[in-house]
């Protein structure tokens, strides 16, 4: 393998292992992966060249990909690294070595690859910790009690290196309080030692909280300022199809969340519609996929959550979405304001009755069902007016 590029080469199976002196950072975790990714670079190219995972390029052969691409005038790497299936993220690591290592956490994404097993989901995510530079710095949510697991063994394996923790409730080296909505983005106050740093992200679900906690102590651990992290943090551009919403004509608002779906980004998602301003809320909800047999549970979990929020009408549309729709019910939503659609053309006739002004409309599912349509649909057809990111 030709790298092209300072940083020396050691031998580790059937390919060599590039080796970087500087700082690489490999972000992993069930859930906003690509989030914290985009937040640590916002701040780190602001400091200094940086290369990074473009979009949410997170499989083995886009790691393969960025040995060419990275080059000396690269002062630091932001790498995502996904998983399918236990072993990837070593393979990850046997291809670039990380030196810095970010679990944002442990969910229900891809589950059903696992088993159904949450346990064996995070072990194989804690491969990073095993595989990185064992004297590296490793950064853990502090909140999600399965990444609390992994200072110990057999998480930690022979690591050597130093854990740097974030969180909101428990008790973090990088903590978040004063948490608050406002126009166009989350409000925070980050507390490290006896510092007390006021930050903004401008985009939508106090979830990107724990994100940007991420973000925040890997650039302040890379000896970066607290102002130019605000800075970065503010500048920061949400991803397309990552809870982006749309202010349409007649007051009517989309938040598209179509890229992926699984329980804990379900009901984040069902936290930040049920926030809006707007008068009337409404859910369409497809099937999350690879639930495998957390399939019907990890369904009825989204419907009884949702029962117990602020959301006025619920569409389902998917085999495995219909048991949104029959637990949300059983929890006590009003049946009448239910409806499981078997195609989308069934659905958007539906939500086309629904249009009226002071609405508000999320849409969610995994990215194989393509609800990007019904955004479009929404933004194109209900609204009758041009769509205005923001």
């Amino acid at each position: 393998m030709s790298v092209k590029k300072k940083g020396k080469k050691t031998k580790t199976g059937p390919s060599k292992t590039v080796i970087l002196n500087k700082p690489v950072i490999a972000v992993t975790g069930s859930a906003g992966k690509t989030t914290t990714k985009e937040m640590i670079y916002a701040i780190l190219q602001r400091r200094m060249p940086t290369y990074r995972s473009m979009y949410n390029k997170n499989f083995l052969g886009n790691t393969r990909a960025h040995v060419s691409r990275l080059r000396d005038e690269h002062k630091a790497a932001v790498l995502e690294f996904g998983i399918l299936r236990s072993g990837h993220i070593r393979q990850h690591c046997q291809i670039i070595q990380p030196n810095l290592g970010v679990i944002t956490n442990i969910g229900t994404a891809h589950i059903g690859n696992f088993g159904g097993d949450i346990g064996r989901l995070a072990m194989a995510k804690s491969e990073l910790i095993r595989n990185m530079k064992s004297t590296g710095i490793v950064f853990l949510n502090w909140d999600c009690p399965y990444s609390r697991q992994f200072t110990q063994q057999p998480f930690a394996g022979t690591f050597a290196g130093r854990f740097v923790t974030f969180g909101v409730e428990q008790e973090a080296h990088y903590r978040a309080d004063s948490i608050a909505q406002e126009e166009g983005g989350i409000s925070f106050v980050c507390s490290f030692q006896q510092q007390r740093e006021a930050m903004f992200i401008p985009i939508l679900g106090e979830h990107n909280v724990y994100n940007a906690l991420a973000a925040i102590a890997v650039a302040h651990t890379l000896g970066i300022p607290f102002q130019e992290i605000r800075e970065g943090l503010r500048r920061f551009q949400p991803q397309r199809k990552r809870l982006v919403s749309y202010r349409l004509a007649h007051n009517v608002q989309v938040l598209d969340d179509t890229y992926s779906s699984n329980p804990d980004a379900a009901k984040a998602a069902i936290d930040v519609l049920s926030q809006s301003g707007h008068s009337t809320k409404i859910a369409v909800l497809a099937s999350m996929l690879e639930m495998g047999c957390y399939e019907v549970r990890g369904h009825e979990e989204v419907g009884e959550y949702l029962s117990q929020k602020n959301v006025d009408y619920l569409y389902t549309l998917g085999r495995s979405a219909r048991h949104i729709a029959r637990a949300a019910i059983r929890a006590g939503f009003p049946a009448n304001r239910v409806m499981h659609c078997p195609n989308k053309e069934v659905l958007h006739r539906s939500l086309a009755k629904r249009m009226k002004p002071d609405t508000t409309f999320l849409v969610k599912g995994s990215h194989r069902l393509k609800m990007g349509e019904t955004v479009q649909f929404l933004c194109n057809v209900l609204a009758r007016g041009k769509r205005k990111p923001r």
